[in-house]
C-alpha cells in the first residue's frame, strides 16, 4: 500500500510544503517516491529540483543506519548503550581533568526548532560548558547583528514574501535567487510584470542577474562603499524621507555629515562600477513609492559584512521604505532553519527567544523555566570558527558535533581539519559518513526529514510544521532521543524528560515568552491549522506579526539607528603573488557541504565535480585552457578543480562553489579573517593565484605574463 505522507523540503530557507507518495515493498525499488508541492503561503505549491529529489538521500544506501565506535583505529557497529555509555565516560572524564569547557557542542542550521533548543540546553545543561555555535553563523550572523542594532530586532524578512509584487524597485544583493530559493522568483516575475525596477548586485551574471534591468557589477568587498556613494546621491538630490527621518529615526545628522565628504568618482573607481550606474540606482530605488531591498551571502560573508548590511539598512530608513505595505529588507537566509536555529539557544551569546546570555533579567528568566539557579548558567562562549582555533589549541578536548560539517564548511579548513584530529575525542551525530564523522570516535545516526517532525522557522519569520510519517531506518534514532539520552548518562536526565518533539516546543514556548523571539502563542495545533505563524506571537489568540515596524521599531525608544559607515575596500589585498580575487557561493542542485546532496544521484549528476569559473581574457593571460584542472591558492592553502570559461564574471575574479570537500574544497583557501561585530569570516574575498594542474611552477614564482 503506497504510504502519502505530508512533509516539507529539508533545504533552503523558504521551505517549500510538499506530499511523499513512498511505494511500498519492491515497486519502492523500482519507482521509490514521488515529490509533489503543496499550494501554501511561501513557494505557492512549488518545488524546485532539489526538493524534488531530497528522498533520493533520505532513502540512500549510504544512510548511517546504526551507532559506530573506533576500535583499533576503525569505527565499527556497536550498539546503542555503548556509544552512548562511551561518549558520556569520555566526556566525563575530559571534563574531570580540564574543567567543564574542555568540550564543546558544533550545531547545524538545519536542525528543527526543537532540536535547536534542545541542544543549547545540553550544552549549558548537561555539559555546564560555555562553548557552542553552530554553522549559521556562516549564514546569518552578519545581518542578524546589524538588523539587532538598526532595528532592535533581527528577523529575515521584515515583511512577508507575499507583498514583494507591490515593489516598485528591488534590489537583490549578493543573492542568487535563482540558484539558492528558485521558488521564489516567480514573487520577482511578478513584480517585474508589475512594473517595478529590479537592480542585481553582483560581481558575477547570475541567473538573477538576468531578470536585472541595472547590473551593477561591483568587485568583491566593495559593497559597503558602493551603498555609501548611492546614499551619497540620494542626499545630494534631496531625496530623503525627512519627515520619517525626523520621526522614526536617530543619528541621521551624524551619517549626513559623513556622506557629504564623500566623492562619488572614488566611490566609482574604488568598486568598479561607473558613476551614471551608481546615480541611476540610487534616484530609481529612492524616487520609487514602494521599494525592498535583500541581502545575502555575498554582501554578509566579509569581514566588514555588519557594516555594510548596516549601510544597506541607512538606505532603507534613509528612504522610509520600511513598515508598510511593499516596503521593507530581507536577508535572505540559506540554511532551512538559519532563522530559528539561532533564535533558541545554539549561538555562542544567546538563549532562547533570543536572549542575552550575558543580561542577568534573561539568565534569571531561562534559569527558572529551566529549573536551575542562575549562577549555574555558564557565560558567553565564542563564535563557530573561533571554537575550532581553540580545538586546534588544544583547549577544547573533546566536540560534540551534531547536524554540521565543519571540516569542509569552515575557512581555513586545513587549519581545521588538524584540530579536529588533535582532539581527545570526537561525536558526530549525522545521517551519513561526513568529512568531519570520518575522523569521529562515536557517530550516532540520526533520522531524516522524512522521520523527524518538528518546527522550522523560514526567511520570513514564518513558524512552520514539518510533519513526519515515515518509519525511522535500522538503529537511527532522532537527534533529540539522543541528547536527551546523553544527558541521561551524564546524570541530567530530569532536565529533559521530553517523549516527543511537540513536549520539546511547549517549553520552547515558555523559555521565550517575552523575549524578542516569542513564539509563546504558536502551538502545532494552530500550525496545523493555520499552515504557519509569524513571530512574535505573544498569545494563543494573537494572529502573528506579518509585517514589522508598522508604528515603532524594537528599540526601547521605538527610534531606528543610522551609523556612519567607513568607505573602504574590505578583504586581503591582491598582489604579484596572488593577483586574482576568489569569491565563493552556491549551485542549483546542491546544498551546503553537499553531504546530503551529493546523495542525491540525479542532483549529483547535474554537478558531478566542483569548478572554477574564469573569465576568458583572464584565462590566456595566465594560462588557463577552459575545462583543464588547476590548482587556486591562497597563503593557507590549495584547492583543486576544473576551470570553466565565463565572460559573465569580473576579469579580477574568479569563482568557486562550496559543496565538495577534500581537494575540491573551496575553503581550503578561503580568508578566516572575522567581522569584528558578528564573528562572520570573510569567505568572499581572498586573494589567490590560479595555475594549471599540469605544469609545475616554483612556489614562489609570482604571476605569469
Amino acid at each position: 500500500m503506497t504510504l502519502t505522507m505530508n512533509t516539507q523540503c529539508p533545504f533552503c530557507s523558504v521551505q517549500c510544503k510538499m506530499t511523499v507518495e513512498i511505494a511500498p515493498g519492491e515497486a519502492r525499488q523500482r519507482s521509490g517516491f514521488q515529490a509533489t508541492g503543496v499550494p501554501n503561503a511561501a513557494s505557492e505549491g512549488r518545488l524546485c529540483v532539489k526538493g524534488m529529489n531530497a528522498h533520493q538521500h533520505a532513502s540512500s544506501r549510504d544512510r548511517l543506519l546504526y551507532p559506530l565506535v573506533r576500535k583499533n583505529g576503525e569505527l565499527v557497529r556497536a550498539s546503542w548503550e555503548e556509544a552512548l555509555d562511551t561518549v558520556a565516560a569520555r566526556f566525563s572524564a575530559i571534563q574531570e581533568a580540564y574543567g567543564r569547557d574542555a568540550v564543546g557542542v558544533y550545531g547545524g542550521g538545519s536542525l528543527t526548532n526543537e532540536t535547536a533548543y534542545a541542544l543549547g540546553k545540553f550544552a549549558r545543561v548537561a555539559l555546564r560548558s560555555r562553548y557552542i555555535d553552530y554553522n549559521g553563523r556562516f549564514c546569518m550572523s552578519a545581518a542578524a547583528s546589524a538588523g539587532v542594532k538598526t532595528f532592535g530586532i533581527d528577523r529575515g524578512l521584515t515583511n512577508q514574501l507575499s507583498e514583494i509584487p507591490l515593489a516598485e524597485c528591488i534590489i537583490l544583493a549578493g543573492t542568487n535567487i535563482a540558484e539558492c530559493q528558485p521558488t521564489l522568483m516567480p514573487y520577482f516575475i511578478r513584480a517585474k510584470e508589475n512594473g517595478a525596477f529590479i537592480i542585481v548586485i553582483d560581481p558575477r551574471a547570475t541567473a538573477t542577474a538576468e531578470l536585472a534591468d541595472l547590473h551593477l557589477q561591483v568587485k568583491p568587498g566593495t559593497d559597503s562603499a558602493l551603498v555609501s556613494g548611492m546614499l551619497k546621491v540620494i542626499l545630494d538630490e534631496n531625496l530623503i524621507d525627512s519627515a520619517f527621518i525626523q520621526s522614526r529615526t536617530k543619528d541621521f545628522d551624524q551619517l549626513k555629515a559623513d556622506l557629504l565628504r564623500i566623492d562619488l568618482e572614488g566611490i566609482a573607481e574604488l568598486t568598479g562600477v561607473s558613476v551614471e550606474q551608481i546615480r541611476t540606482a540610487a534616484v530609481t530605488y529612492a524616487k520609487a513609492g514602494t521599494g525592498m531591498v535583500f541581502t545575502a551571502r555575498g554582501v554578509e560573508q566579509h569581514a566588514d559584512g555588519h557594516m555594510a548590511v548596516r549601510n544597506f539598512l541607512n538606505m532603507v530608513l534613509a528612504t522610509g521604505k520600511i513598515g508598510r505595505e511593499g516596503c521593507g529588507y530581507g536577508a535572505v537566509t540559506g540554511q532551512g532553519n538559519g532563522q530559528g536555529g539561532r533564535e533558541h539557544g545554539q549561538k555562542a551569546d544567546q538563549l532562547p527567544g533570543y536572549r542575552s546570555i550575558e543580561n542577568e533579567n534573561d539568565r534569571a528568566f531561562v534559569a527558572k523555566v529551566w529549573g536551575i539557579p542562575p549562577e549555574e548558567l555558564p557565560g558567553k562562549g565564542v563564535s563557530a570558527y573561533e571554537m575550532m582555533e581553540l580545538v586546534h589549541q588544544e583547549q577544547i578536548k573533546a566536540l560534540f558535533v551534531m547536524g554540521s560539517n565543519p571540516v569542509v564548511s569552515n575557512p581555513h579548513a586545513s587549519l581545521v581539519e588538524e584540530g579536529i584530529r588533535k582532539l581527545d575525542f570526537l561525536v558526530v551525530a549525522d545521517m551519513f559518513l561526513s568529512e568531519t564523522a570520518r575522523y569521529a570516535d562515536v557517530v550516532l545516526p540520526v533520522t531524516s526529514y522524512m522521520e523527524n517532525e518538528g518546527t522550522l522557522t523560514n526567511l520570513e519569520g514564518r513558524v512552520l510544521l514539518r510533519e513526519a510519517a515515515r518509519p525511522a531506518p535500522g538503529e537511527t534514532r532522532h537527534d533529540w532521543q539522543i541528547l536527551c539520552s546523553v544527558a541521561e548518562k551524564l546524570g541530567r536526565g530530569a532536565y529533559f524528560p521530553f517523549k516527543d518533539a511537540e513536549e520539546i516546543f511547549n517549553e520552547l514556548r515558555k523559555a521565550s515568552q517575552g523575549g524578542i523571539a516569542d513564539y509563546f502563542g504558536i502551538t502545532y495545533e494552530r500550525l496545523r491549522r493555520e499552515e504557519g505563524i509569524y513571530w512574535p506571537c505573544p498569545s494563543t489568540d494573537h494572529p502573528g506579526t506579518g509585517r514589522l515596524f508598522e508604528r515603532s521599531f524594537a528599540h526601547s525608544d521605538g527610534l531606528a539607528r543610522f551609523q556612519t559607515v567607513p568607505v573602504a575596500s574590505q578583504g586581503e589585498e591582491t598582489d604579484g603573488e596572488y593577483p586574482l580575487i576568489m569569491t565563493n557561493g552556491r549551485v542549483l542542485p546542491h546544498y551546503l557541504t553537499g553531504v546530503q546532496t551529493r546523495r542525491s544521484p540525479v542532483l549529483a549528476a547535474k554537478f558531478v565535480e566542483s569548478f572554477m569559473e574564469i573569465h576568458p581574457m583572464t584565462a590566456r593571460k595566465h594560462r588557463i585552457e577552459d575545462g583543464a584542472l588547476v590548482r587556486v591558492s591562497s597563503k593557507r592553502g590549495t584547492v583543486t578543480v576544473r576551470s570553466r570559461y565565463s565572460d559573465k564574471i569580473r576579469e579580477d575574479t574568479v569563482f568557486i562553489p562550496m559543496h565538495w570537500g577534500d581537494a575540491q574544497n573551496v575553503n581550503l583557501a578561503t580568508n578566516p579573517e572575522l567581522d569584528p561585530y558578528c564573528k562572520m569570516p570573510d569567505f568572499k574575498v581572498s586573494a589567490v593565484r590560479v595555475r594549471p594542474l599540469a605544469e609545475e611552477w616554483p612556489e614562489d614564482e609570482g604571476e605569469i605574463i
